[in-house]
């Protein structure tokens, strides 16, 4: 963000013609009206650039515009610009470029002078940060149980609410560009250890960069030991709090998870997504859309018309709200981390989750239903180029066998051998058999009569050969697919290759 400063035609000339009370005094009044008056103040006494840069957030102010970028530059690299003086100001770098005909010692006096002022109001701003973060936590809160239009007018009422720690008056407001609301948002939640000092970083990152962008405001919260970002903004997401998310993702090892944009209304499937996408993460890949969770190479090899009239027809028996729930218990994975994601206890979702069983006519315990009801699930609907919703009543179809022509094609056999093709077979066979007892190494391993570390030892290396994650439920759920679709005979533990006691032979 950059400001006119105000001149001085006094600026130029010796140091012994200033009077440095009044520079002090002209650096104080611009500190008083906000952290982007004071750096451009400070510009305008050295008759250069100045710019205030964080690690995370980049240039926090600047003045002119243009010096953003090489403010960054020197604030990241300080030996190659000799010219330029830095000081470390509330968390972040001054970097003040002066003019060549400025005095060292009056640009040292302004340095010194800004900095100063920069922490008193940094100080001031982190009095008033936690009850500005319990703030931000309510109002999260208020929009995961459906009070939207109470959070939408307490932004538009309150003008103060994304103070930020550098002490900018930054104006939070519910209304966009045009008088037109904030209607959609998109959801972050992020896990790791430590989540404390991430929120401290991204809390800085974030809350400066608001002022450009009047058409969004950036909640963050720490909710049940997660931090939880709620970006509202007015339809497209424009990716800037997405990029912050990330890195501080990856300088404090946190996993996180990203849904929408969605309408406002949908903020609980949002927040449920993005936990869904988190279980997904790993440390190559810290952050998961949650519309990448899920998403398999083999639903668009599927006839499209037989695909969808199938889904849709197994699916009949449930409303919307079930299958948001089964999508995000296959999606991570476990009822507990299910239950987690959709806010509920776990007795509930196990509750929940057996009436949906009754109504689909399933065994939902069985390793082949649930990888068919997820891709049931992925089933393109109506506006996805699917078939039309068919009336109410008994499902022709059942979870536990597909019809013909849907996964027998030679599409879906080239996918399928692509997968899994190469296993050594008594990795195929501990591989099937683990998937079987839904990723149990312990019951896996007591069918196949090997101990839990060779099984262990073999799964590392399925996960080496195959380039899989297998701690994503829904890549185990495409891998029993695979599978399925390129066995020869059944991949029995019986027929697992021996050589005397528990050992194996490899063929």
């Amino acid at each position: 963000m950059s400001t006119t400063g105000t001149t001085d035609r006094e600026a130029a000339g010796p140091w012994g013609a200033r009077d440095g009370r009044e520079t002090a005094g002209r650096l104080l009044r611009a500190a008083t009206r906000s952290g982007a008056h004071l750096v451009a103040e400070a510009a305008a006494l050295v008759q250069g650039w100045a710019v205030l840069a964080d690690p995370i957030a980049g240039a926090v102010y600047s003045t002119p515009a243009s010096a953003a970028a090489d403010g960054v530059h020197a604030a990241a690299a300080p030996q190659e610009h000799p010219y330029c003086v830095q000081l470390p100001a509330a968390g972040a770098v001054l970097v003040l470029a002066p003019a060549p005909t400025t005095p060292a010692e009056h640009t040292g006096h302004v340095a010194a002078t800004t900095a100063a002022l920069l922490e008193v109001r940094g100080q001031r701003a982190a009095e008033l940060r936690g009850e500005q973060m319990r703030l931000h936590t309510t109002l999260i809160r208020l929009l995961l149980a459906g009070h939207t239009s109470v959070v939408t007018e307490t932004l538009g009422r309150n003008t103060t609410t994304a103070a930020e720690p550098l002490g900018r008056n930054t104006t939070t407001t519910a209304e966009g560009p045009g008088g037109n609301r904030l209607t959609h948002v998109t959801v972050y939640r992020l896990a790791g250890a430590d989540i404390p000092a991430a929120h401290q970083v991204l809390w800085r990152a974030v809350r400066p960069s608001l002022d450009p962008y009047a058409d969004a405001c950036t909640l963050l919260g720490r909710l049940d030991g997660e931090l939880v970002v709620a970006e509202l903004h007015h339809g497209a997401d424009d990716g800037r709090v997405l990029r912050l998310v990330s890195r501080v993702s990856e300088r404090h090892r946190l996993l996180a998870g990203m849904a929408g944009p969605l309408p406002l209304a949908e903020m609980s499937t949002a927040h449920s997504g993005a936990a869904a996408a988190r279980h997904s993460a790993t440390p190559d890949r810290r952050i998961v859309p949650a519309d990448a969770v899920g998403t398999s190479r083999l639903a668009p090899l599927l006839p499209t018309v037989p695909y969808a009239r199938w889904a849709e027809s197994v699916l009949r028996p449930l409303a919307p709200a079930h299958r948001h729930l089964l999508l995000v218990w296959l999606r991570t994975g476990s009822k507990p981390r299910a239950a987690a994601a959709l806010g509920l206890s776990a007795g509930t979702v196990r509750a929940r989750i057996r009436e949906l069983a009754r109504l689909l006519g399933a065994d939902l315990e069985d390793a082949t239903v649930r990888a068919h009801l997820l891709l049931a699930l992925r089933a393109p609907g109506p506006d996805d180029g699917g078939t039309a919703p068919l009336p109410p009543g008994p499902s022709p179809h059942r979870l536990k066998v597909l019809p013909d022509g849907l996964l027998d094609t030679e599409a879906a056999r080239s996918w399928a051998y692509g997968l899994v093709g190469g296993l050594e077979p008594h990795l195929r066979i501990a591989l099937a058999c683990w998937l079987r007892h839904h990723a149990r190494t312990a019951p896996a391993a007591a069918e196949l009569h090997v101990h839990r570390t060779t099984l262990t030892s073999w799964l590392g290396r399925c996960a080496e050969h195959l380039a899989q994650n297998l701690a994503d439920a829904t890549v185990r759920a495409e891998l029993h697919l695979a599978l399925r679709a390129t066995r020869n005979g059944p991949d029995d533990p019986a027929a697992l290759p021996r050589r005397g006691g528990r050992t194996y032979r490899r063929l």
